[in-house]
């Protein structure tokens, strides 16, 4: 997990138009070289703006440091794929409210039973991402009711 790294070094990448969220595309590359350098390159794929970082790492871990690291990160692994889980499924409800915002948005003239149904279900939603204990089925059983809604709706809306 990316709270789990060491943070080497950081740049911004600046001149990126306003856009909703998920809609701009970041092509991050990294090279490190045979000397531990780190080559990092951003790259705006709509305006083509880069923005590049090099960095030199001093000391860096000792050996007892790494064989630490490996042997903690080795008896995480079932944790930490829980928790990779956990943040693509919440990552997902969030993406199915966007699109359902802007689904409604877009349409003005959907039926006002399922309007409601899709509103009640944003709202549901929301909550539920409020408690960061919830257990991923629970999430995952409402988001499948929101694109569930969703599909019942474009289908309506399409015929």
């Amino acid at each position: 997990m990316a709270a789990d790294n060491q943070l080497m070094g950081q740049f911004d990448l600046v001149g990126i138009p306003p856009a909703p969220r998920g809609v701009p595309q970041i092509e991050v590359m990294f090279d490190i070289d045979a000397n531990g350098i780190c080559h990092v390159t951003a790259k705006d794929k709509a305006t083509g703006k880069t923005q590049n970082i090099t960095i030199t790492v001093n000391g860096g871990l000792t050996k007892e440091q790494i064989e630490q690291t490996i042997s903690d990160a080795e008896q995480h692994v079932e944790i930490d794929r829980l928790k990779r889980k956990l943040a693509e499924v919440r990552i997902r409800s969030e993406y199915n409210i966007l699109v359902a915002i802007d689904f409604i948005k877009g349409h003005k003239n959907i039926d006002k039973s399922h309007r409601d149904k899709i509103h009640e279900l944003i709202i549901e939603i929301r909550k539920l991402l409020e408690n960061p204990n919830l257990p991923l089925e629970i999430i995952k059983a409402w988001n499948a009711k929101l694109e569930r809604t969703l599909m019942a709706c474009m289908h309506t809306e399409l015929h």
